[in-house]
Parts: C-alpha cells; sequence; structure tokens
C-alpha cells in the first residue's frame, strides 16, 4: 500500500495520515500517544529532530517494558493464557467485577497481603488466579504459578537431596506465589510441614494467592492435623482477600447451553 503524499496536508488528513502509517509500520506507541507529543513539542519548541527523537524513544520504551512483561510472564509458569478482559463477570455474579478490578491494581501486592479464590470447579477461581497473576507480571512484579501438589512433591524432593533451604528460599524471593487446586488431595503431615515453611517464608513479605475447591472448614481433609492446618489458615486470611466464587460451574452451564443450542439447530 502507498500513502498519498502532498504537501499542505490539513490538520485532519495529516493526523489521518499518521494514523495510518502507524498501523503499517507498526507503532502502536507513537499512534497512541503521538498528538501528546506533538503538542508537548511545540510548547517546549523543540527542535524537529529533538521531535523525532521523542517519537521514536516512546516507542523503544514500550517495545522495551512489553519484552519485560513478556518475559515475566513466561517465567511465571502459567499453564495457558487468561485475562480479565476474558473473564464472563455476568456468568457468575457471585464475583464482584468492581473488587477484582481493584485487585488488578496489584495494591495487595505491594502491601505483601494473601488473596483466596475458594469455589467449585468450573467458578472461575484458576482464570482469576491466572488472569490477576498476569496482571501482576505486566506490571513489574515477579510471579510464579504452581499446583499445591507439584508445590509439594518439589518441595520434599528437595528435602530429601539436601537443597530445601535453597527451594523455599526461591520461592520466597517472588512477589506473588499463586498455588491452584490447593485442597484437591490429602497432604501427609511431611508434606504439609514443608508448605507451611514456604508460606511462613513469604509471611508479610510477600503475596500469595490460592484457589481451592474447599471451603477453610474442610481443608482438614488435605491438612490432617488440626493446628498445623489453623496455622496455615491463618497465614493465608490475615489482612487478606477472600473471594468465593460459589458452587454452580458457568463452565458447566455453558457446555449445557451449547449442546441445547446444538439439539436445537439440528
Amino acid at each position: 500500500m502507498t500513502l498519498p503524499r502532498q504537501r499542505g496536508l490539513t490538520e485532519q488528513a495529516a493526523e489521518a495520515a499518521i494514523d495510518t502509517a502507524c498501523r503499517l509500520l507498526r507503532l502502536p506507541s507513537i499512534r497512541n500517544e503521538f498528538n501528546e507529543i506533538a503538542d508537548r513539542a511545540m510548547k517546549d519548541q523543540m527542535t524537529y529532530r529533538g521531535f523525532l527523537a521523542e517519537l521514536l524513544m516512546t516507542e523503544c520504551d514500550d517495545r522495551s517494558r512489553r519484552r519485560r512483561s513478556e518475559r515475566r510472564i513466561k517465567a511465571a509458569g502459567f499453564p495457558r493464557e487468561k485475562s480479565l478482559r476474558a473473564f464472563d463477570f455476568d456468568a457468575n455474579p457471585n464475583i464482584d467485577a468492581a473488587t477484582v478490578h481493584t485487585l488488578a491494581s496489584c495494591e495487595w501486592i505491594k502491601k505483601s497481603q494473601p488473596l483466596c479464590l475458594i469455589g467449585d470447579s468450573g467458578t472461575g477461581k484458576s482464570h482469576m488466579l491466572i488472569a490477576l497473576g498476569t496482571e501482576a507480571a505486566m506490571k513489574g512484579y515477579r510471579v510464579r504459578y504452581t499446583l499445591a501438589t507439584k508445590l509439594v512433591n518439589e518441595l520434599v524432593e528437595a528435602a530429601d537431596e539436601k537443597q530445601l533451604n535453597k527451594t523455599i528460599a526461591r520461592y520466597g524471593r517472588v512477589d506473588l506465589l499463586c498455588i491452584d487446586e490447593l485442597g484437591y488431595m490429602e497432604l501427609d503431615r511431611h508434606g504439609a510441614e514443608l508448605l507451611f515453611q514456604v508460606l511462613t517464608e513469604r509471611e508479610e513479605k510477600n503475596s500469595v494467592a490460592i484457589a481451592s475447591n474447599e471451603s477453610f472448614g474442610g481443608w482438614t481433609k488435605t491438612f490432617t492435623d488440626p493446628r498445623l492446618c489453623a496455622a496455615i489458615v491463618d497465614r493465608l486470611t490475615f489482612n487478606g482477600t477472600i473471594i468465593e466464587t460459589g458452587t454452580d460451574s458457568y463452565r458447566l452451564a455453558s457446555t449445557r447451553a451449547r449442546a441445547e443450542e446444538t439439539a436445537k439447530a439440528g
């Protein structure tokens, strides 16, 4: 595609040409910020070279930030991509959109507070956990995602290999540790104690976010020692946010709805 080039473009025509050129050249930052930078250049009486440098550095800085975000998201180890934009809040009225979008600001991570997502399968816990973890990575926080059983198995192996302190320190350093599927399997006392050590290492220093299909009252099935169970619940709830995603699987409801539509169409 060749853009028309002529002298004496009107302001409107010039803006349209810039918009088209930025799309073709894949310069989203210049496209989004051109007007603001141009107004500032006029106010500050920048030279043409200064104005061009400002535009190009804006694009370079944003690309660098995007690359860093992509690296942090990859390092987090999320099993799949999930975003808040893709979450259907209408399908699960138990989850308050305003609360979730407040969490997306990541102030709770800055304050080293915990987050608990509690509810049955198919109610959006893992989606929310991954999406909020992704938001944190995009805002510059170091994030790590893991399944509860995988974390415990890793800790047990580290203990056997006399690498436990090193492993706990590694999990202690990230700004946000996302633990999914906590409560799906019973943990023996040794495994539960090792998980407790990780939580203790992070207490009031770095945030933990968990997703569980069991209410806190049912956690004694996972952590069979009542005292240890109470201590773990205390560390995961103190000054934290608890979101109950409910018992009705919107994923199952969506599948049923599609099946009904298919049957009607047939």
